[in-house]
């Protein structure tokens, strides 16, 4: 592990978190608490903690309760591990059927209680990658066209419901096949990752910034009019124009939707979109048209 992960350790008995904390604080970074509400907080603040060891009797809120809040508030819920001197069946099988993912009984034995962090640990770092992946382009890096469609779906029905402007822009390089048959598919490649750069640097986090197949991008801008989307869809078309990744000189067509608020969804915005850049191809490509 090159970043070391975060343990929270829940328990109201300073004794019992001194004892966990010498065991895991060589290899983790290790958060307290000593009850239930200061546990929920730690554990919905950004950065999360990585795994938390809660304790089930507690004062204010037993670790069960906790761990029930835990699992139902969270989208991606952190993984728990009860550390407990609760040791019948029905306790541990109560316990994993809230969602934990494994139970330690006490006295507790300092290399089992490594070995289940460690393993545990290593398990979500697993999935964390996995989703990571499953959500970007393999080639540039940004997201992908699966992650698009979902995130896009979110956006536009909290923009309708707020009656916030909501923008698509799809943009489309120029030529990008006289690009591969000229220099080769590996500098075409390249090509499309520095395009991927600008595209991701010049937005803001709250922009969803995708490949959308081919040399397509899409860029949804959030509480963005037309109007807004086309200075920055100008600014993007002339940053590209400026660009030459591996000394090639290429631009893009950009086409612009805007969300309709009479019950647009993201594939009547897609058509709009895709409908201006046949339009910018026709008007002589390296341009920006409205939809």
């Amino acid at each position: 592990m090159t970043d070391k992960a975060t343990i929270l350790i829940v328990d109201d008995a300073p004794s019992n978190i001194q004892i966990l904390a010498a065991i895991l604080k060589k290899t983790f970074h290790i958060k307290v608490a000593t009850n239930g509400s200061d546990c929920l907080k730690i554990a919905t603040t950004e950065p999360k903690p990585d795994l938390i060891l809660l304790d089930v009797e507690m004062p204010d809120m037993n670790g069960y309760e906790v761990c029930e809040r835990l699992m139902g508030d969270e989208k991606k819920p952190i993984p728990i591990i009860f550390v407990t001197g609760r040791n019948n069946d029905g306790d541990e099988e109560k316990g994993l059927n809230l969602g934990a993912v494994d139970y330690i009984t006490k006295p507790i034995s300092p290399a089992i209680v490594l070995a289940r962090v460690k393993t545990h640990i290593e398990l979500k770092q697993q999935r964390d990658a996995f989703e990571v992946m499953a959500m970007h382009d393999q080639l540039t890096g940004i997201y992908n066209r699966h992650y698009l469609i979902e995130a896009a779906q979110h956006k536009i029905a909290r923009a309708t419901r707020h009656k916030q402007p909501l923008s698509l822009l799809m943009l489309d390089i120029d030529h990008f096949k006289a690009v591969n048959d000229t220099y080769g598919h590996s500098k075409g490649d390249e090509v499309l990752q520095e395009v991927s750069q600008v595209l991701k640097t010049q937005n803001r986090t709250e922009d969803v910034v995708a490949r959308f197949g081919g040399e397509e991008f899409i860029i949804l801008l959030d509480q963005c009019d037309s109007d807004s989307a086309e200075q920055k869809s100008q600014y993007l078309r002339k940053t590209i124009e400026e660009l030459n990744p591996s000394g090639i000189k290429i631009t893009i067509s950009i086409g612009i939707a805007q969300l309709n608020q009479t019950g647009d969804s993201f594939d009547d915005l897609l058509k709009r979109a895709d409908l201006a850049v046949y339009q910018a191809k026709d008007q002589g490509r390296n341009c920006v048209v409205v939809g």
